[in-house]
């Protein structure tokens, strides 16, 4: 993805199993991250779900997106009480966005997530984009970036 593209049109599940299309949410943070329950993806749910108010007073949606399938998408959430949208990409929105790709561990390769997040303005283009990202303060910074979306337009 290159800033000015356009976010793709790919179908989403979303934990409660419903499915749509990407596409028509805007403006959006879009944000991928490996694997429900576990410390750094928890982490960032909690930080973006503490701040859902501010993005919802910004007019910007905000969702996370696995490869997890719904049900423990659902499980997550009820486990840490999250206040943020989460779907599951059975098909190619993870390539569509160039997040999937090999990663190593104590010298394992395998096939996985980046964790990256996207912003995209009301006409669906992206403006801002949030590589190998580190968790704290992460929220925060992609909170600041949208309301200068709102201030902008």
């Amino acid at each position: 993805m290159n800033l000015g593209d356009m976010i793709p049109a790919v179908t989403l599940t979303g934990s409660d199993g419903g499915r749509f299309d990407l596409s028509a949410v805007r403006p959006a943070v879009i944000y991928f991250y490996p694997k429900a329950d576990t410390a750094g993806c928890t982490r960032e749910a909690i930080d973006f779900g503490d701040l859902a108010a501010q993005f919802g007073e910004a007019g910007v949606a905000v969702i996370g997106v696995s490869k997890d399938p719904p049900a423990k998408l659902e499980r997550f959430i009820a486990k840490h009480e999250l206040a943020v949208r989460l779907a599951s990409d059975e098909g190619d929105a993870c390539e569509a966005f160039g997040v999937w790709g090999e990663k190593k561990l104590y010298g394992r390769s395998y096939m996985g997530i980046e964790r990256a997040t996207f912003l995209f303005d009301g006409e669906g283009r992206l403006v801002q984009q949030w590589r190998k990202v580190k968790v704290p303060g992460h929220a925060e910074a992609v909170l600041t970036a949208a309301r200068a979306l709102k201030t902008a337009g």
